[in-house]
């Protein structure tokens, strides 16, 4: 994969078990302090209960960021800090101390058994649209939208 000299990268933040609130801002700290991403926008924190799971109710942001990472080295970093905060993966959806996921990477598609990016579901969860729409305006609409969907409640903090 060709990496551009930088490109726009927009991560999901989420975490529902120990002290959410704490574990997102410890997240989000880390990314700020690692020297090959640089910080653009950070939205503001959102709670939200779990989607096709059960648990506590998650904190949920999103930010994005400028890296020359290629996209598989990004998520390596990603999956160490989720593996640092105790992340464990026992079943899909299951409750979680940190999940952070590649939402868009550039305007690049990838498929990979290890990465899809744009991210699968992010179009279907109002919990990702809403802080996307927050430092994104272009997707305003399509958090609107997920907004009044069942089961979709999402609330700022």
């Amino acid at each position: 994969m060709v990496v551009p000299k930088q490109v726009l990268v927009t991560i999901g933040i989420g975490a529902n078990l120990g002290n959410p609130l704490q574990t997102v801002q410890g997240a989000i700290e880390a990314l700020a302090n690692n020297a090959e991403i640089e910080i653009s926008a950070i939205s503001g924190f959102y709670g939200s209960a779990p989607v096709d799971s059960s648990g506590p109710d998650y904190v949920n942001a999103v930010l994005q960021a400028y890296t020359r990472l290629n996209a598989f080295d990004l998520l390596t970093q990603l999956q160490a800090l989720e593996q640092q905060a105790g992340r464990t993966r026992p079943y899909r959806n299951a409750p979680r101390t940190l999940d952070l996921d590649v939402l868009l990477y550039g305007e690049m598609n990838i498929q990979t058994d290890i990465l899809t990016v744009p991210h699968p579901r992010m179009w279907e969860r109002a919990f990702v649209m809403q802080p996307l729409a927050e430092i994104a305006p272009q997707w305003r609409a399509a958090a609107e939208q997920l907004g009044s969907l069942p089961g979709q409640k999402v609330w700022r903090l």
